[in-house]
């Protein structure tokens, strides 16, 4: 995907103009099938970022109210799942509340790592905020507890080797032979999962396990490890220095985690319209969980919030296709709520979804207008989505090109809830601004804030609040979510392969003369 450049629009749009922002860019004459007629299009200028910060500001309330957080399993997520609820009915919307079982963690205070002998020193924690890096930190999943003990080395590779994953340190259970249980595990980064070492560790009697990274260049950093699965004993990830020291003498240290480490249940919510066809189903979604460290406000109350706006707004019109609207939970624990949602749906239903479209990020501070790439035009990194994601793609570039707005892409690299879905060919597309990421000099020559910092310098904290938001990236995007939910809930030319008579081929969204549409079939 190429990146447009659009300079002129920041020389004329004022943050004012911004939050006022027209969001239709459909005017009356255009009435081709699949283009808003004039009260579909007043309907889209209804939907205004004023009205996404009321919902934001609702989630910043009920975070305060539940110490800081809407961490998946918490109280502050069930906030925020009945406030969706109540709105959702009350636009008159069908909603279901799906509910799983997950691991929960959370790390409830910084843990502590010092060797005792021989030569004495502390080691530097990694905030459970993750506000700083240090010289270790505690693995997601990890026991709790307090622990004065030998280390004991566990196949460790030292000098490592030339290549990535050459140590299989603690990977089977034959390499914890002649382990004196009550003694520490050292291991080393390698061939095998980290909750594969802990769990061998735990079996021979380890009190504790420390895994450090393995050595090579690009993997000498501070292990920030997640277990995948509660395990009973503290568990710390370290920089290879740490455990290359460690390792070079008998060494006795005293660690202690404070951790919750447990299942728990959780809930997805599901709203699906009363109107339209519902073997068409046009899907929008977005994560209603945060981290613990933070109340989540972009990541992702934006998305949230914006997908509500819009879900509000539509709930009583009547769309030729039906819409379907989703807040997924635990997304930040590694898409489980999306994954429970696509896994358990019955093969008839996903087949009858045409298209899903995620919002993950909509308002970063330092913000870039990112494009889910459907085609993979940008030929880096991630291939293209299924067919159709292309035509979504095009959508998107249309609304921002006729606002003569810059925008660039964005892979989809499987770190937000399109992945379950794009992995059963449904085409995607979707909206980002940027997380932890740090921005291009091309893209502050083209969006303006600053070259060499993160996208959102809250990503993942506690100052994740509705500070954190950019109001022009706000607008701009909800403007952009509410054109593709109009266009797709009316359209009877959804993207994918076109099986209609070639006369009836020919669809636009027009603005000034531009196809918004942007369709790709021919």
């Amino acid at each position: 995907m190429r990146i447009t450049s659009r300079r002129g629009a920041y020389r004329v749009l004022t943050m004012a103009a911004a939050l006022a922002l027209p969001l239709s860019l459909v005017p009356a004459a255009a009435q081709a099938d699949p283009g808003p007629n004039t009260a579909q299009k007043r309907l889209i200028d209804s939907i205004t970022a004023p009205a996404v910060k009321k919902h934001l500001q609702a989630l910043q309330t009920i975070a305060n109210a539940n110490g800081g957080n809407r961490a998946a399993g918490t109280s502050g997520h069930a906030a925020s799942r009945d406030y969706v609820v109540s709105k959702l009915k009350k636009a008159g919307y069908t909603v279901t509340v799906q509910p799983f079982d997950f691991a929960f963690f959370e790390e409830k205070s910084t843990a502590l790592l010092e060797r005792t002998s021989p030569n004495p020193r502390v080691f530097a924690p990694t905030p459970p905020d993750g506000s700083s890096v240090g010289e270790f930190s505690t693995m997601s999943y990890s026991g709790s507890g307090e622990v004065t003990g030998t280390l004991q080395n566990v196949d460790l590779v030292l000098p490592p080797g030339p290549t990535p994953s050459s140590s299989s340190s603690g990977c089977e259970a034959s390499d914890f032979a002649g382990f004196t249980p009550g003694n520490i595990a050292l291991l080393q980064r390698g061939t095998c999962n980290f909750v594969v070492k802990a769990q061998n560790a735990q079996a021979a009697g380890a009190a504790a396990a420390i895994i450090f990274n393995e050595g090579q260049p690009g993997r000498t950093e501070t292990l920030l490890g997640n277990l995948g699965e509660p395990v009973s004993i503290p568990v710390l990830g370290a920089s290879f220095a740490v455990g290359q020291e460690l390792a070079s003498a008998t060494s006795v240290v005293h660690l202690k985690t404070d951790t919750i480490s447990e299942i728990r249940t959780t809930h997805n919510v599901i709203a699906d319209s009363k109107w339209g066809d519902p073997n068409k189903v046009v899907m929008s979604g977005a994560h209603l969980d945060s981290v613990p460290a933070g109340p989540g406000i972009n990541d992702d109350g934006s998305g949230s919030a914006a997908t509500l706006a819009v879900a509000e707004a539509l709930g009583k019109v009547p769309t030729r296709n039906k819409l379907r609207f989703a807040w997924w939970s635990a997304e930040e624990l590694g898409l489980l709520g999306s994954t429970e949602y696509v896994d358990t749906l019955p093969a008839a239903d996903l087949a009858k979804i045409k298209l899903y479209l995620n919002y993950d990020m909509i308002g970063s501070t330092n913000y870039a207008f990112k494009i889910y790439d459907g085609d993979n035009s940008d030929a880096v990194g991630s291939p293209a989505g299924p067919p159709g994601s292309d035509e979504i793609e095009k959508l998107f570039e249309k609304y921002f090109d006729t606002l003569r707005q810059g925008h660039n892409g964005t892979d989809f690299d499987g770190r937000s809830d399109y992945g379950p879905f794009i992995a059963t060919g449904i085409p995607a597309g979707g909206l980002f601004t940027g997380a932890e990421g740090i921005k291009t000099a091309e893209e502050a020559a083209l969006f303006g804030g600053t070259a060499g910092e993160p996208y959102d310098p809250c990503y993942h904290q506690a100052c994740d609040t509705t500070a954190n938001i950019n109001d022009k990236a706000l607008a701009l995007n909800t403007g952009a979510i509410a054109t593709a939910t109009v266009v797709y809930g009316f359209t009877s030319d959804l993207p994918g392969p076109d099986t209609r008579a070639a006369a009836t081929t020919k669809r636009a969204v027009t603005s000034a003369g531009a196809d918004l549409q942007g369709r790709s079939k021919g």
